[in-house]
Protein backbone atom coordinates (compact mmCIF):
# COMPACT_ATOMS: atom_id res chain seq x y z
CA UNK A 1 0.00 0.00 0.00
CA UNK A 2 1.03 3.95 -0.84
CA UNK A 3 1.95 5.65 2.35
CA UNK A 4 0.75 9.29 3.12
CA UNK A 5 2.71 11.93 1.74
CA UNK A 6 2.50 15.36 1.70
CA UNK A 7 1.58 17.13 -1.54
CA UNK A 8 3.49 20.54 -1.63
CA UNK A 9 4.81 20.37 1.63
CA UNK A 10 8.56 19.39 2.13
CA UNK A 11 9.07 16.78 4.57
CA UNK A 12 11.54 16.11 8.05
CA UNK A 13 12.53 13.04 8.18
CA UNK A 14 12.36 12.54 12.51
CA UNK A 15 14.47 9.23 12.07
CA UNK A 16 17.43 11.31 10.78
CA UNK A 17 19.10 14.17 12.91
CA UNK A 18 19.33 17.58 10.88
CA UNK A 19 21.72 18.70 8.66
CA UNK A 20 22.57 21.89 10.37
CA UNK A 21 21.65 22.94 14.18
CA UNK A 22 22.39 26.61 14.59
CA UNK A 23 24.35 27.88 17.14
CA UNK A 24 22.94 30.12 19.51
CA UNK A 25 24.62 33.10 21.62
CA UNK A 26 26.91 32.23 24.30
CA UNK A 27 24.08 33.34 26.87
CA UNK A 28 21.18 31.38 25.41
CA UNK A 29 20.93 27.73 26.83
CA UNK A 30 18.23 26.47 25.09
CA UNK A 31 19.65 22.84 25.84
CA UNK A 32 18.21 23.36 29.33
CA UNK A 33 14.55 24.49 28.90
CA UNK A 34 11.95 23.66 31.97
CA UNK A 35 9.69 21.08 31.35
CA UNK A 36 7.03 23.08 31.06
CA UNK A 37 8.37 24.75 27.71
CA UNK A 38 8.96 21.31 25.76
CA UNK A 39 6.25 19.68 23.64
CA UNK A 40 4.78 16.97 24.79
CA UNK A 41 2.93 13.69 23.51
CA UNK A 42 0.19 11.71 25.19
CA UNK A 43 0.70 14.01 28.23
CA UNK A 44 4.39 13.37 29.23
CA UNK A 45 6.71 15.47 28.61
CA UNK A 46 9.20 14.84 25.10
CA UNK A 47 12.23 17.23 23.32
CA UNK A 48 11.07 17.44 19.91
CA UNK A 49 13.85 15.63 17.73
CA UNK A 50 14.80 12.91 20.41
CA UNK A 51 14.04 9.41 21.14
CA UNK A 52 11.40 8.51 23.47
CA UNK A 53 10.25 4.94 24.21
CA UNK A 54 12.31 3.72 21.15
CA UNK A 55 10.48 5.81 18.61
CA UNK A 56 11.71 9.25 17.38
CA UNK A 57 9.40 12.28 18.65
CA UNK A 58 7.24 14.79 16.47
CA UNK A 59 9.59 16.62 14.51
CA UNK A 60 9.30 20.27 13.00
CA UNK A 61 8.73 20.99 9.48
CA UNK A 62 11.86 20.72 7.30
CA UNK A 63 11.40 24.20 6.11
CA UNK A 64 12.03 25.38 9.86
CA UNK A 65 14.99 23.41 9.84
CA UNK A 66 16.87 23.92 6.47
CA UNK A 67 20.03 25.60 6.98
CA UNK A 68 20.13 29.42 5.03
CA UNK A 69 22.84 31.97 4.78
CA UNK A 70 20.42 34.64 6.56
CA UNK A 71 20.02 32.85 9.42
CA UNK A 72 24.01 31.41 10.08
CA UNK A 73 24.49 35.58 10.11
CA UNK A 74 22.27 35.94 12.55
CA UNK A 75 23.67 33.37 14.71
CA UNK A 76 27.10 34.07 14.26
CA UNK A 77 26.76 37.96 15.51
CA UNK A 78 24.44 38.24 18.20
CA UNK A 79 24.43 41.86 18.42
CA UNK A 80 23.10 41.76 14.80
CA UNK A 81 19.38 42.39 15.99
CA UNK A 82 19.72 44.66 18.91
CA UNK A 83 16.39 46.49 17.41
CA UNK A 84 14.48 43.19 17.71
CA UNK A 85 12.72 42.70 20.86
CA UNK A 86 10.31 40.02 22.20
CA UNK A 87 8.28 40.08 25.45
CA UNK A 88 5.74 37.65 27.04
CA UNK A 89 2.41 38.10 28.35
CA UNK A 90 1.34 35.98 30.93
CA UNK A 91 -1.21 34.48 28.75
CA UNK A 92 1.41 31.21 27.23
CA UNK A 93 4.85 31.97 29.15
CA UNK A 94 6.41 28.72 28.20
CA UNK A 95 5.44 29.10 24.14
CA UNK A 96 7.15 32.81 24.27
CA UNK A 97 10.21 31.21 25.63
CA UNK A 98 10.43 28.80 23.01
CA UNK A 99 9.94 31.15 19.94
CA UNK A 100 12.61 33.29 21.81
CA UNK A 101 14.62 30.27 22.28
CA UNK A 102 14.24 29.20 18.44
CA UNK A 103 15.05 33.12 17.43
CA UNK A 104 18.55 33.09 19.85
CA UNK A 105 17.29 35.70 21.96
CA UNK A 106 16.68 36.48 25.08
CA UNK A 107 13.06 37.57 26.09
CA UNK A 108 12.87 40.85 27.20
CA UNK A 109 11.98 42.27 31.10
CA UNK A 110 8.95 43.52 31.63
CA UNK A 111 6.84 43.57 34.74
CA UNK A 112 3.08 42.59 35.02
CA UNK A 113 0.86 42.72 38.42
CA UNK A 114 -2.35 42.93 39.40
CA UNK A 115 -3.41 45.16 41.83
CA UNK A 116 -5.67 43.72 45.29
CA UNK A 117 -9.05 44.61 42.58
CA UNK A 118 -7.68 43.45 39.69
CA UNK A 119 -6.15 46.19 37.46
CA UNK A 120 -3.49 45.11 35.62
CA UNK A 121 -0.24 46.77 35.65
CA UNK A 122 2.70 46.43 33.37
CA UNK A 123 6.09 48.51 32.91
CA UNK A 124 9.10 47.32 30.55
CA UNK A 125 11.86 46.74 32.46
CA UNK A 126 13.80 47.81 29.26
CA UNK A 127 14.57 50.23 27.05
CA UNK A 128 12.61 49.89 23.70
CA UNK A 129 13.07 52.93 22.01
CA UNK A 130 13.42 52.80 18.21
CA UNK A 131 13.39 48.98 18.76
CA UNK A 132 10.81 46.24 16.18
CA UNK A 133 8.45 44.96 19.36
CA UNK A 134 6.48 41.74 19.46
CA UNK A 135 4.04 41.42 21.69
CA UNK A 136 3.89 37.61 22.34
CA UNK A 137 -0.19 37.21 24.02
CA UNK A 138 -2.84 34.78 23.36
CA UNK A 139 -6.14 36.26 24.45
CA UNK A 140 -7.44 32.57 25.51
CA UNK A 141 -9.55 32.22 28.68
CA UNK A 142 -9.50 34.14 31.05
CA UNK A 143 -9.88 35.76 27.46
CA UNK A 144 -11.22 39.55 29.41
CA UNK A 145 -8.04 39.60 31.55
CA UNK A 146 -5.29 38.20 28.58
CA UNK A 147 -7.00 40.86 26.15
CA UNK A 148 -6.36 43.69 29.09
CA UNK A 149 -3.10 42.81 29.29
CA UNK A 150 -2.21 42.81 25.59
CA UNK A 151 -3.70 46.24 25.18
CA UNK A 152 -1.54 47.81 28.60
CA UNK A 153 1.38 45.81 27.28
CA UNK A 154 1.26 47.69 23.61
CA UNK A 155 0.55 51.10 25.23
CA UNK A 156 3.60 50.85 27.19
CA UNK A 157 5.48 49.92 24.58
CA UNK A 158 3.91 52.83 22.01
CA UNK A 159 4.56 55.29 25.47
CA UNK A 160 8.34 53.79 25.74
CA UNK A 161 9.15 55.03 21.98
CA UNK A 162 9.03 51.92 19.94
CA UNK A 163 9.51 51.92 16.60
CA UNK A 164 7.28 49.30 15.46
CA UNK A 165 4.78 46.81 17.65
CA UNK A 166 3.68 43.78 16.77
CA UNK A 167 0.81 41.62 18.39
CA UNK A 168 1.55 38.34 17.75
CA UNK A 169 -1.87 36.63 18.93
CA UNK A 170 -1.57 33.01 18.59
CA UNK A 171 -5.05 32.69 19.42
CA UNK A 172 -7.16 35.12 18.85
CA UNK A 173 -10.19 35.38 21.27
CA UNK A 174 -13.61 36.69 19.97
CA UNK A 175 -13.14 35.41 16.45
CA UNK A 176 -16.27 33.97 16.60
CA UNK A 177 -18.87 36.70 16.90
CA UNK A 178 -17.66 37.79 13.44
CA UNK A 179 -21.08 38.44 11.83
CA UNK A 180 -24.61 38.95 12.58
CA UNK A 181 -26.20 36.05 12.74
CA UNK A 182 -29.53 37.16 14.41
CA UNK A 183 -30.61 40.39 14.97
CA UNK A 184 -28.96 42.89 17.76
CA UNK A 185 -25.83 40.87 18.25
CA UNK A 186 -22.50 42.54 18.74
CA UNK A 187 -19.37 41.69 15.83
CA UNK A 188 -17.13 41.66 18.96
CA UNK A 189 -14.21 40.20 16.47
CA UNK A 190 -14.25 44.14 14.87
CA UNK A 191 -14.30 45.96 18.82
CA UNK A 192 -11.13 43.58 19.59
CA UNK A 193 -9.31 44.43 16.26
CA UNK A 194 -9.97 48.23 17.00
CA UNK A 195 -8.97 48.25 20.54
CA UNK A 196 -5.62 46.33 19.38
CA UNK A 197 -5.19 48.82 16.71
CA UNK A 198 -6.36 52.12 19.01
CA UNK A 199 -4.05 50.98 21.83
CA UNK A 200 -1.21 51.55 18.94
CA UNK A 201 -0.53 48.28 17.22
CA UNK A 202 1.31 48.92 14.08
CA UNK A 203 0.69 45.23 12.94
CA UNK A 204 -0.70 41.58 14.59
CA UNK A 205 0.79 38.46 13.47
CA UNK A 206 -2.64 35.90 14.24
CA UNK A 207 -2.61 31.98 13.96
CA UNK A 208 -5.67 29.97 12.60
CA UNK A 209 -7.99 32.83 12.88
CA UNK A 210 -11.58 31.02 13.22
CA UNK A 211 -12.44 32.86 9.87
CA UNK A 212 -10.96 34.57 6.93
CA UNK A 213 -12.62 37.89 6.98
CA UNK A 214 -11.43 38.48 10.52
CA UNK A 215 -8.20 40.01 8.77
CA UNK A 216 -10.00 42.98 7.39
CA UNK A 217 -11.77 43.89 10.76
CA UNK A 218 -8.15 45.42 11.53
CA UNK A 219 -7.00 48.46 9.81
CA UNK A 220 -3.62 47.28 9.87
CA UNK A 221 -1.49 44.51 8.39
CA UNK A 222 -2.26 41.29 9.40
CA UNK A 223 -0.01 38.17 8.55
CA UNK A 224 -2.06 35.30 9.03
CA UNK A 225 0.06 32.06 10.02
CA UNK A 226 -1.48 28.58 9.18
CA UNK A 227 -0.78 25.47 12.10
CA UNK A 228 -1.78 22.95 9.60
CA UNK A 229 2.18 22.58 7.92
CA UNK A 230 3.08 21.04 11.99
CA UNK A 231 -0.03 18.91 11.64
CA UNK A 232 0.38 17.80 8.21
CA UNK A 233 4.05 16.58 9.23
CA UNK A 234 3.53 14.80 12.29
CA UNK A 235 0.66 12.51 10.84
CA UNK A 236 2.88 11.78 7.58
CA UNK A 237 5.76 10.44 9.89
CA UNK A 238 2.39 8.15 11.26
CA UNK A 239 2.70 6.42 7.48
CA UNK A 240 -0.95 5.77 7.12
CA UNK A 241 -1.94 4.03 3.62
CA UNK A 242 -3.03 7.22 1.39
CA UNK A 243 -6.09 4.42 0.42
CA UNK A 244 -6.90 4.51 3.81
CA UNK A 245 -7.20 8.42 4.22
CA UNK A 246 -10.05 10.80 4.42
CA UNK A 247 -10.61 13.90 5.47
CA UNK A 248 -13.45 15.12 7.46
CA UNK A 249 -14.83 18.22 7.73
CA UNK A 250 -16.75 18.26 11.21
CA UNK A 251 -19.96 21.24 10.17
CA UNK A 252 -20.64 22.80 6.22
CA UNK A 253 -18.31 26.12 7.79
CA UNK A 254 -14.89 24.04 7.83
CA UNK A 255 -15.44 22.30 4.18
CA UNK A 256 -12.90 24.94 3.06
CA UNK A 257 -9.89 24.35 5.56
CA UNK A 258 -10.69 20.60 5.27
CA UNK A 259 -10.11 20.47 2.02
CA UNK A 260 -6.95 22.13 1.81
CA UNK A 261 -6.10 20.00 4.45
CA UNK A 262 -6.98 17.04 2.19
CA UNK A 263 -5.17 18.45 -0.64
CA UNK A 264 -2.31 18.29 1.14
CA UNK A 265 -2.47 14.87 2.03
CA UNK A 266 -2.16 13.13 -0.89
CA UNK A 267 -5.19 14.73 -2.04
CA UNK A 268 -7.66 12.31 0.01
CA UNK A 269 -10.78 11.99 0.06
CA UNK A 270 -13.71 14.93 1.72
CA UNK A 271 -16.55 13.92 3.87
CA UNK A 272 -18.57 16.28 5.87
CA UNK A 273 -20.75 15.90 8.91
CA UNK A 274 -24.14 17.95 8.59
CA UNK A 275 -25.44 19.33 12.21
CA UNK A 276 -27.55 21.81 13.21
CA UNK A 277 -26.82 24.04 16.06
CA UNK A 278 -29.54 25.18 18.53
CA UNK A 279 -27.58 27.48 20.45
CA UNK A 280 -23.99 28.46 21.64
CA UNK A 281 -21.84 25.57 22.61
CA UNK A 282 -24.95 23.02 21.59
CA UNK A 283 -24.64 21.24 18.32
CA UNK A 284 -26.50 17.72 16.59
CA UNK A 285 -25.56 16.08 14.46
CA UNK A 286 -27.82 15.28 11.42
CA UNK A 287 -26.24 13.52 8.60
CA UNK A 288 -23.26 12.55 6.88
CA UNK A 289 -21.54 13.70 3.33
CA UNK A 290 -18.98 11.38 1.79
CA UNK A 291 -17.80 7.43 2.19
CA UNK A 292 -16.09 7.01 5.63
CA UNK A 293 -16.66 2.95 5.57
CA UNK A 294 -13.07 0.89 6.69
CA UNK A 295 -11.17 3.97 6.70
CA UNK A 296 -8.91 6.08 9.00
CA UNK A 297 -11.10 9.67 8.98
CA UNK A 298 -9.17 12.60 10.02
CA UNK A 299 -11.36 15.54 11.61
CA UNK A 300 -9.60 19.04 11.03
CA UNK A 301 -10.85 21.94 12.65
CA UNK A 302 -9.73 25.63 13.86
CA UNK A 303 -10.90 25.24 17.50
CA UNK A 304 -12.04 22.25 19.61
CA UNK A 305 -13.81 24.30 22.83
CA UNK A 306 -16.29 22.38 24.76
CA UNK A 307 -16.10 19.73 21.74
CA UNK A 308 -19.66 18.62 21.26
CA UNK A 309 -19.18 19.34 17.85
CA UNK A 310 -16.26 17.08 16.95
CA UNK A 311 -17.61 14.75 19.68
CA UNK A 312 -20.97 14.22 17.96
CA UNK A 313 -19.28 13.91 14.95
CA UNK A 314 -16.75 11.31 15.71
CA UNK A 315 -19.74 9.52 17.13
CA UNK A 316 -21.72 9.54 13.65
CA UNK A 317 -18.26 8.26 11.85
CA UNK A 318 -18.01 5.43 14.03
CA UNK A 319 -21.39 4.46 13.53
CA UNK A 320 -20.47 5.06 9.47
CA UNK A 321 -18.14 2.40 9.28
CA UNK A 322 -14.91 4.19 10.33
CA UNK A 323 -12.17 2.24 11.41
CA UNK A 324 -10.30 5.06 13.54
CA UNK A 325 -11.09 8.59 14.03
CA UNK A 326 -8.28 11.22 14.83
CA UNK A 327 -9.21 14.51 15.36
CA UNK A 328 -6.73 17.59 14.35
CA UNK A 329 -7.18 21.01 15.69
CA UNK A 330 -4.84 23.90 15.93
CA UNK A 331 -6.35 25.91 19.39
CA UNK A 332 -7.06 23.57 22.42
CA UNK A 333 -9.75 26.09 24.19
CA UNK A 334 -10.83 23.00 26.10
CA UNK A 335 -13.68 24.48 27.88
CA UNK A 336 -15.74 21.61 30.71
CA UNK A 337 -16.44 18.79 29.46
CA UNK A 338 -14.40 18.73 26.56
CA UNK A 339 -11.64 15.95 28.40
CA UNK A 340 -14.24 13.90 29.15
CA UNK A 341 -15.93 13.83 25.61
CA UNK A 342 -12.25 13.73 23.96
CA UNK A 343 -10.84 10.57 26.22
CA UNK A 344 -13.82 8.37 26.40
CA UNK A 345 -13.03 6.25 23.50
CA UNK A 346 -13.87 7.84 20.38
CA UNK A 347 -10.71 9.18 19.22
CA UNK A 348 -7.23 7.14 18.53
CA UNK A 349 -5.38 10.97 18.77
CA UNK A 350 -6.13 13.96 19.21
CA UNK A 351 -3.79 16.15 18.30
CA UNK A 352 -3.51 20.09 19.19
CA UNK A 353 -0.89 22.35 18.99
CA UNK A 354 0.56 25.01 22.16
CA UNK A 355 -1.15 28.15 20.93
CA UNK A 356 -3.06 27.97 23.65
CA UNK A 357 -1.43 26.36 27.29
CA UNK A 358 -3.11 23.18 28.26
CA UNK A 359 -2.74 22.17 31.93
CA UNK A 360 -1.11 19.13 33.12
CA UNK A 361 -4.69 18.22 34.93
CA UNK A 362 -6.26 18.34 31.10
CA UNK A 363 -3.78 15.47 29.80
CA UNK A 364 -5.21 12.35 28.82
CA UNK A 365 -3.72 9.37 27.19
CA UNK A 366 -4.42 10.26 23.44
CA UNK A 367 -3.59 13.70 23.50
CA UNK A 368 -0.56 14.82 21.49
CA UNK A 369 0.52 18.35 21.38
CA UNK A 370 3.07 20.22 19.01
CA UNK A 371 4.36 23.23 19.04
CA UNK A 372 4.39 25.81 16.63
CA UNK A 373 7.02 27.89 17.98
CA UNK A 374 9.41 26.96 15.19
CA UNK A 375 6.86 28.63 13.17
CA UNK A 376 5.97 32.00 14.46
CA UNK A 377 9.83 32.62 15.39
CA UNK A 378 10.51 31.73 11.72
CA UNK A 379 8.09 34.10 10.89
CA UNK A 380 8.48 36.67 12.87
CA UNK A 381 11.88 37.01 11.58
CA UNK A 382 10.70 37.26 8.13
CA UNK A 383 8.36 39.96 8.90
CA UNK A 384 11.55 41.56 10.75
CA UNK A 385 14.06 41.42 7.44
CA UNK A 386 10.96 42.50 5.55
CA UNK A 387 10.83 38.52 4.01
CA UNK A 388 15.29 39.19 3.07
CA UNK A 389 16.52 36.82 0.70
CA UNK A 390 18.10 33.20 1.44
CA UNK A 391 14.07 32.12 2.58
CA UNK A 392 11.57 30.49 0.81
CA UNK A 393 8.79 32.17 -0.26
CA UNK A 394 5.58 32.86 2.53
CA UNK A 395 3.23 30.27 0.74
CA UNK A 396 5.93 27.45 2.23
CA UNK A 397 4.90 28.50 6.01
CA UNK A 398 0.78 28.87 4.84
CA UNK A 399 1.03 33.13 5.54
CA UNK A 400 -1.83 34.78 3.92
Amino acid sequence: MASLALSGTSLFNPHKTPHYTPKTPSSIRCDKLPESVRCRENGKPVTVGREYNGQSSPSFPSFLTTPNRLLLDRFSDPKADTRLRIFSGTANPSLSQEIACYMGLELGKIKIKRFADGEIYVQLQESVRGCDVYLVQPTCPPANENLMELLIMIDACRRASAKNITAVIPYFGYARADRKTQGRESIAAKLVANLITEAGADRVLACDLHSGQSMGYFDIPVDHVHGQPVILDYLASKTISSDDLVVVSPDVGGVARARAFAKKLSDAPLAIVDKRRHGHNVAEVMNLIGEVRGKVAVMVDDMIDTAGTIAKGAALLHQEGAREVYACTTHAVFSPPAIERLSSGLFQEVIVTNTIPVAEHNYFPQLTILSVANLLGETIWRVHDDCAGGFEPYSSLGID
